[in-house]
């Protein structure tokens, strides 16, 4: 049975969410879909769909390619992803526009917000496989977190925008949107071709955009197959990894730091600034809840569909990590 639109109204509402998180750096859209409980619905059904690309390329000559792609795209939640993916390219767009600029012109405030939204975001990964954590599992996690904050306190640099290293970068980048604690944006940022790539979304630069988008295919490709395996194989473990990468990346997001992204002490409206931490947390916090209201609402599964957790693993060999 099909269901209602208002089904698709909200998940494009949630792919607006990803889209604009996308736009911002040092928000990462894979925190954002982990938030709305898209993320393992996005993994997967992007890694249907590029097992579907590679088989019909591979199997092309002996005709039986399509037959298998068929197949396989039929895995895919389409009424899920098409209005994710179509909220997240509109989004995109406007951010790029409306946005960026506000966060250029304000960022002490538009950070704020942001590191409340992520801080609070710790909870989904750290309570989402639905295994107790180990000692040994809080160290990988503090290793994760130092390695992201390292990471993060790199200073801006900058790139030709010759269209191999443009791909290269978007291959680089769209990695970042699955993986959630990384931030797209933010490793534009760092390689010196977020504003390129801002100005050529609002110029419709089309050359650049085709090459950004062909970097983004082919690491679209290799990087989501990896990640839906380690999802299978090893949920937890990926999960305490996720964990470690959204606090180390909170980096990122400190409202008060120079252009070097060198951190400072708090200083100048800092009231308001802390309220706005606050209210990013409490945003996140209340979507949290009424998504945890809304399961309990709902009419109990099957003992066996109940073992797969709130990010549900989507084969049984999860149990080896």
């Amino acid at each position: 049975m099909a269901k209602p639109s208002g089904h698709h109204v909200f998940n494009a509402f949630r792919g607006a969410l990803i889209g604009t998180a996308e736009a911002v750096p040092g928000v990462s859209g894979g925190t954002v879909a982990l938030i709305t409980g898209v993320y393992e619905k996005l993994i997967g059904g992007a890694g249907h769909v590029t097992s579907a690309l590679r088989m019909g390329a591979s199997d092309l000559p002996r005709g039986r390619g399509a037959a298998r792609a068929r197949a396989e795209l039929r895995n895919v939640d389409w009424m899920v992803l098409v209005p994710l993916l179509v909220g997240m390219a509109a989004a995109l767009v406007l951010s790029a526009k409306l946005i960026a600029p506000v966060v250029e012109e304000h960022p002490q405030f538009a950070y704020a917000l942001f590191f409340g939204l992520v801080l609070a975001s710790l909870w989904v990964p750290y309570s989402g496989s639905g295994k107790r954590w180990t000692g040994g599992n809080y160290a990988l996690c503090l290793v994760v977190a130092v390695g992201a904050f390292l990471l993060t306190g790199l200073p801006p640099g900058e790139m030709p925008t010759h269209p191999v290293v443009v791909a290269l970068a978007g291959s680089v980048a769209i990695c970042a949107l699955v993986l959630p604690g990384v931030s797209g944006s933010f490793l534009l940022l760092t390689l010196g071709l977020y504003e390129p790539t801002i100005d050529a979304l609002n110029e419709r630069d089309f050359g650049y955009l085709a090459a950004f988008a062909l970097g983004c295919v082919v690491g679209l490709a290799l990087f989501v197959k990896l990640l839906k395996w380690l999802l299978e194989h090893y949920h937890h473990m990926t999960l305490v990894v996720m964990t470690g990468l959204m606090a180390g990346s909170l980096r990122a997001l400190w409202p008060w730091q120079d252009d070097d992204r060198g951190l400072l002490v708090p200083s100048g409206s800092v009231g308001l600034t802390c309220g706005l931490i606050v209210l990013g947390a409490a945003v996140v916090i209340g979507v949290l809840v009424v998504e945890h209201r809304s399961r309990a609402a709902e009419p109990k599964e099957p003992a066996a569909a109940q073992k797969r957790g709130r990010h549900a693993r989507v084969a049984s060999g999860s149990g080896r990590d």
